[in-house]
């Protein structure tokens, strides 16, 4: 089974270029099942339903989120009512959405669970024990789990891989927008790379409009976080599973 993970998809710009390319990209590499990071959508602060429902359109088959997961308030009904996106599983009891599914893929029941980091972020529930209580209520339940963790640090990132390693094919990070060279199979089987990139302009810094980026860090005046145009690509990491056993056997950055 072909899992393909896409980095963080930062505005219009991204969008668009999943659009125009998803679907060619899917038949070429005989992909099997698609999950894309969404929480930068609608101009990298969130997602709106309408973006969401158009992501889910061009390919994707699961949208994880992260620390702008409720940035769009008009997403917060679809995120009870649609199992193709969820968010972090360990904000609050209460918050909209589930942090997990299961879905059935060409015959095998697979678990996605979706986490964010709590190092240099808002200091939410512990990811670790989020991942524990999930695996162990699902237990005989799946046939193979597959995690992104949502981190700023790589350190955050690669202890929950740790941690985790030989309990599920596939952990993945996301949210610094920048791809890391460190893909690898973990003892136990697990498929793991620190960060998967992002999908959007090329001319940024992160998909972000570079002149109000550098007046931030040049003055440290205020100045709009916005997605930026022109020429895009995509970054992900496509990873290939033996759902039978759990385990990954083969793992590769991508960009298309």
């Amino acid at each position: 089974m072909k899992i393909l993970t896409i980095g963080d998809v930062v505005g219009s710009c991204g969008l668009n270029y999943l659009q125009d390319r998803l679907w060619q990209y899917r038949d070429k590499t005989g992909v099997d099942f698609v999950v894309a990071n969404g929480e930068n959508v609608t101009n990298v602060r969130g997602l709106s339903r309408a973006d969401a429902e158009a992501l889910l359109r061009c390919g994707v088959d699961l949208i994880t989120l992260g620390n702008h997961a409720f940035g769009m308030k008009d997403l917060y009904g679809f995120l009870d009512e649609d199992e193709r996106i969820i968010r972090p599983a360990n904000y609050p009891a209460g918050s909209p959405g589930n942090g997990y599914v299961i879905r059935n893929v060409d015959g095998w029941r697979i678990l996605f669970i979706n986490v964010q980091g709590t190092v240099f972020m808002e200091p939410l529930n512990s990811p670790f024990e989020a991942i524990e209580r999930i695996l162990s209520r699902e237990s005989g339940q799946f046939d193979s789990a597959v995690i992104d963790v949502h981190a700023e640090s790589t350190s955050e990132k690669l202890a929950v891989a740790r941690t985790f390693s030989g309990q599920a094919a596939v952990i993945f990070g996301t949210h610094t927008h920048v791809a890391t060279a460190d893909e690898q199979i973990l003892p136990g089987g697990t498929g793991y790379i620190t960060d998967i990139g992002m999908t959007g302009a090329v001319d940024s810094i992160l998909g972000t409009v570079t002149e109000n980026v550098l007046v931030r860090f040049r003055t440290h005046l205020p100045a709009p976080m916005d997605a930026a145009a022109g020429k895009a690509s995509a970054s992900g990491a496509l990873f290939t599973v033996d759902p039978a056993k759990n385990t990954c056997t083969a793992l590769s950055r991508i960009s298309f």
